[in-house]
């Protein structure tokens, strides 16, 4: 098995997105999804050996479901074209994940918040109003602004200062977002590369004072 087995599929099941043709593929589906379960717990391991506040995650609870929600999206087709995890998951789920998205129409490796509640919007704008300098420092360092630039694009960010706020505080720009996310594109090449496991851990490295950041922001 391999990744370049799990964009066969993908691509497959992008072209046959219903119910039959994913029960006839079914086998080829679990054998694509356990393999891949497996070398998430093999990154697992990894990401616990370099981070002591890493929360072990195994592959089983890592791994998204392939279903699309129709509940909530009813014009989505039935499956997603992505494989998605969240590795360093805690169990209370109060810090945001190290997300792996490996799709057909793109991949990328993530983490942060994106679009959280706002109970850990609120806290996150504290830590900013407390500390927003630690918070901008950890963005530009050199080698974060080169693995990821810039935040994802928060296209709910507000036109004013959110409640409590002056519009003339130091970093407004940042209390205005409702986003706090980063996330660095990978091709089906690099994904494919027998050192994307090490790629991954060292992405891991490169993203962990943001994500040690916002992650005490919200349990602190």
């Amino acid at each position: 098995m391999s990744f370049h087995k799990m964009f066969s599929f993908l691509r497959e099941l992008q072209k046959n997105n219903n119910k039959e043709w994913m029960d006839a593929h079914r086998d080829t589906y679990e054998e694509v999804r356990d393999w891949y379960k497996s070398w998430l717990n093999e990154l697992d391991a990894e990401l616990g050996k370099i981070d002591k506040d890493y929360h072990s995650t195994e592959g089983k609870r890592a791994i998204n479901r392939i279903n699309n929600n129709l509940l909530y999206h009813p014009n989505k087709p039935i499956y997603k074209d992505h494989f998605g995890a969240g590795l360093d998951l805690s169990e209370n789920g109060k810090q945001g994940d190290f997300y792996i998205h490996l799709g057909t129409n793109g991949s990328f490796i993530a983490g942060g918040f994106y679009n959280p509640k706002k109970e850990t919007l609120d806290s996150i704008r504290d830590a900013i109003d407390y500390n927003g300098a630690e918070f901008k420092k950890i963005m530009a360092k050199k080698s974060f602004k080169e693995t990821f630039g810039e935040m994802i694009e928060d296209e709910n960010k507000l036109k004013t200062s959110p409640k409590g706020y002056s519009q003339d505080h130091e970093h407004i720009d940042l209390l205005r977002r409702k986003s706090f996310a980063v996330k660095h594109d990978v091709t089906q090449k690099e994904v494919m590369q027998d050192d994307f496991k090490e790629k991954c851990v060292e992405i891991y490295k490169e993203m962990l004072p943001f994500r040690k950041y916002l992650n005490k922001a919200v349990t602190v």
